[in-house]
């Protein structure tokens, strides 16, 4: 099924990548561009980019892996996000935009983090919806994100539940299984009760993710630490861990740096001090036999890595403010979209 847009579609080929691009706005508007998070697409942008005020033009694109991109091009996990990062940047080149506002979700945010320290001077703006610990997914136990383990156990393709792989190939739909992509997005993306209006849009772009070894979830290995997993070689989940994604250095020295704006739903489940995708946070709670424990294997401090790694950004000559929106989970553009784009819009204008 092709998932029907409320922006307008087109298909963008530069050197790197053919994918889906939504567009929103006046062709020579001040450009915003949109990154999705990992098992969505551009389409979770959409109502944003709408409300966006009419001197902008919203830029947001199906990223590798995932929606209509190209299926043949795979992500290399050993270079963190930086597939991702060159193909945003590729897109621009394409397009003819040396400066826009960016702005990143999750996964999406990742990718954010690792543009800022590769191509600080192509933003305007910053805007952080939700997003990745700069030190990746899990496998790290401390603000300055060092390391659990030389195996960097627990991160990586092996943290997903062979489960939602199997429902998601099966084009399940249904939220009878708490392992459906429809559940995941009622009870782990946002805040229950809430429901999103355009619920069954965002549930099929979930489903065109693309799936196998090189792609979602990607490759793992053993490992002799628990949980008994490590990091393969491919696909964004792999590019997550720490063993080949830990940018917040590089981005602490960017130069110049532009002001960030960090919104964070208060009830995010995927990305927090206790995240329910993290296996130190998992095993606390007993939902993985043999937890060796918090002076092993504590839970990431995710918020605190962020935290520490902005604080020294604005220690270093950058700005940046750490706004929470309250009864809100991981997507609050999408839960508490008055609220967001109030926060939003206003640091767009920062920029004159």
């Amino acid at each position: 099924m092709s998932v029907p847009a409320i922006t307008t579609a087109k298909t963008i080929t530069t050197g790197r990548l053919t994918t889906r691009v939504l567009f929103h706005g006046p062709d020579d508007g001040i450009p915003v561009l949109f990154l999705h998070g990992n098992l969505t697409s551009a389409t979770w942008w959409e109502e944003t980019m709408v409300a966006l005020p009419p001197s902008y033009r919203g830029i947001a694109p199906d990223q590798r892996g995932y929606g209509s991109a190209d299926p043949a091009a795979k992500i290399d996990g050993t270079r963190g996000m930086d597939d991702l990062v060159d193909d945003a940047i590729a897109l621009l080149d394409e397009l003819g935009i040396e400066k826009a506002h960016l702005v990143g979700n999750s996964l999406g945010g990742c990718v954010v983090w690792s543009l800022i320290a590769q191509h600080p001077d192509r933003w305007l703006t910053v805007t952080q919806a939700d997003p990745g610990s700069p030190f990746g997914y899990a496998a790290t136990k401390d603000a300055e994100g060092t390391i659990t383990n030389e195996e960097y156990s627990g991160s990586g393709a092996g943290l997903i539940n062979p489960e939602v792989v199997r429902l998601i190939a099966e084009k399940d739909r249904s939220a009878d299984n708490p392992f459906t992509v429809r559940s995941a997005l009622r009870q782990l993306i946002v805040k229950p009760p809430f429901i999103p209006a355009r619920e069954d849009i965002l549930v099929e772009s979930m489903l065109e993710v693309h799936l196998g070894e090189q792609d979602y979830p990607g490759d793992a290995v053993p490992s002799s630490m628990w949980p008994g997993v490590g990091p393969g070689v491919w696909g964004s989940n792999n590019g997550l861990s720490p063993k080949y994604y830990a940018v917040a250095d590089a981005v602490v020295a960017a130069d110049p740096k532009p002001p960030v704006l960090w919104v964070r739903g208060e009830n995010d489940l995927m990305v927090g001090d206790m995240a329910m995708a993290d296996p130190g946070a998992l095993g606390v709670m007993g939902l993985i036999p043999g937890y060796p424990g918090t002076d092993v294997y504590p839970p990431q401090p995710m918020l605190g890595q962020i935290r520490a790694m902005l604080d020294r950004y604005a220690g270093a000559g950058g700005s940046y403010a750490e706004q929470v929106i309250a009864d809100c989970g991981h997507v609050p553009f999408i839960e508490k979209p008055d609220e967001f784009n109030e926060m939003f819009h206003s640091h767009l204008r920062m920029d004159g």
